[in-house]
């Protein structure tokens, strides 16, 4: 068991550290992940998900910050972290995931300096549902 929670904590400070790079066209350094970050950050920007896409497009954020989604459509949206499929530039964006009609939920702590785009991961390519986060 201790050999479980010990990989288990492993591979989340790998996640932690996942956005990384100081400019915009720096290498992942980990794969997308799905969970597992602490966040203490407080809520600096909202982006709200609607019919007609995402707004605004671009928030920009202090450092260490967190960015929550509020999904007013009436559809489920799954919003990660660019680029698609793969989703590693910036994994804390890929802790919102899917939102149900009405739900909320924020990205985890985003501490690299640096812009993160972001889409609906069940339709890509629609331009209305991109968007960045700057961090500074």
């Amino acid at each position: 068991m201790r050999t479980i929670v010990g990989s288990i904590a492993a591979a989340l400070a790998v996640v932690a550290m996942g956005c990384g790079g100081s400019g915009g066209s720096s290498s992942p350094t980990s794969p997308s992940g799905s969970g597992g970050t602490t966040s203490n950050g407080p809520i600096a920007a909202i982006i709200t998900i609607t019919a007609a896409g995402v707004s605004p497009k671009t928030v920009t954020i202090a450092s260490g910050s967190r960015v929550n989604f509020v999904n007013n459509d009436s559809r489920a949206h799954d919003m990660a972290s660019d680029p698609h499929p793969v989703h590693t530039d910036c994994p804390a964006i890929n802790l919102v995931g899917t939102l149900g009609a009405g739900q909320s939920r924020a990205t985890g702590d985003l501490t690299i300096v640096r812009s993160c785009g972001f889409h609906d991961h069940e339709d890509p390519s629609n331009s209305s549902l991109q968007g960045t986060i700057v961090i500074q």
